[in-house]
């Protein structure tokens, strides 16, 4: 079986199109088609179902589809291997990155850090909601994740590493009736017919915002859909509605309680800090360390440097 005839499989997988499938692979489309038989008779199964006007996978299909995606994650790993005996010099690190920050690890500084020791390694970075990057990592397309997973929601067969667990605080406008009634709020304290701006589906925030409020015993209420944290804030803001962020998308320095930026809540806009002590967005590294690139686990090594740092000046320790 060709390798080559792998990554033809899945791109008409992916496409569901032979003529687009042909492009993103740089061939004629008579020769891809070509290919691809040549793998249907190797495999001795039809793998395609093609009318006039769509391509299907059929049941065969279906089953090599995440096994050709495991064996090409398989080559690039064993090339990065091969790769690292020259030091590391050369590689590719395929990185997904949460939009949100981690408040006890700037992952910024890691990736400069990363690049100033290991400047040959390819940076390829992702963002997309946490669920997905977390499956690619377990297909072998992404390396390494920034998610914003905690671990019991982390798919079975990755290995984690908590670089935060930030709080969450509930936005509210400056004429809100809980604006003035202290800096800590229970959800269930929200008026009925709340609207509750929630960040983007299938997103880790979105995942432990929605469980804070089944624990408080409240529906979430009529809500849109925003893909910028800082939009959300000053939607709130704006009387639109009231939204739940992470603590260091309002204040920059996590270990001063209150301490942020002037225009961090614009038009007056109130903090306020959740009760539920459970009701914290946490940040997982999270990789398959059976599978893991020599390029990846040095990532891991320079993310962990800047966590110990970190916990030295007086924030949490990571957990694995």
């Amino acid at each position: 079986m060709d390798l080559r005839h792998l990554k033809y499989f899945l791109a008409v997988a992916e496409t569901r199109n032979f003529t687009q499938a042909a492009a993103s692979c740089y061939v004629a489309q008579s020769a891809l088609s070509q290919q691809i038989a040549r793998l249907e008779k190797d495999v001795g199964a039809q793998l395609f179902s093609r009318t006039s006007r769509s391509v299907r996978l059929t049941a065969a299909g279906e089953l090599l589809e995440p096994l050709a995606r495991r064996i090409l994650a398989d080559v690039d790993t064993a090339r990065a291997a091969l790769d690292a005996l020259s030091g590391l010099r050369r590689g590719r690190l395929r990185l997904g990155l949460v939009q949100t920050r981690a408040s006890s690890v700037d992952l910024v500084e890691v990736m400069a850090d990363y690049h100033a020791r290991y400047p040959g390694i390819d940076f390829h970075v992702t963002n997309a909601p946490s669920a997905e990057m977390a499956a690619a990592v377990l297909t072998g397309d992404l390396d390494i994740a920034i998610v914003g997973l905690g671990p019991r929601q982390i798919p079975d067969g990755l290995d984690h590493q908590v670089l935060a667990a930030d709080p969450l605080v509930l936005i509210v406008p400056a004429d809100h009736a809980l604006a003035d009634g202290g800096d800590v709020v229970d959800l269930a304290d929200l008026p009925e017919s709340h609207q509750l701006i929630q960040f983007t589906r299938g997103s880790g925030l979105r995942r432990q915002v929605e469980a804070a409020f089944a624990r408080a015993g409240v529906e979430p209420g009529q809500h849109f859909q925003v893909g910028q944290i800082q939009d959300m804030i000053r939607l709130a803001a704006r009387g639109i509605g009231v939204t739940v962020v992470p603590r260091s998308s309002v204040f920059l320095d996590p270990a001063v309680p209150g301490k942020g930026v002037r225009d961090a809540l614009p038009y007056g806009a109130r903090a306020l800090r959740i009760a539920d002590e459970a009701a914290v967005h946490t940040i997982c590294a999270v990789h398959d360390s059976k599978r893991l690139a020599p390029a990846a686990a040095a990532f891991l090594e320079v993310v962990e440097r800047h966590a110990v740092t970190d916990q030295q000046g007086g924030t949490p320790a990571i957990d694995r």
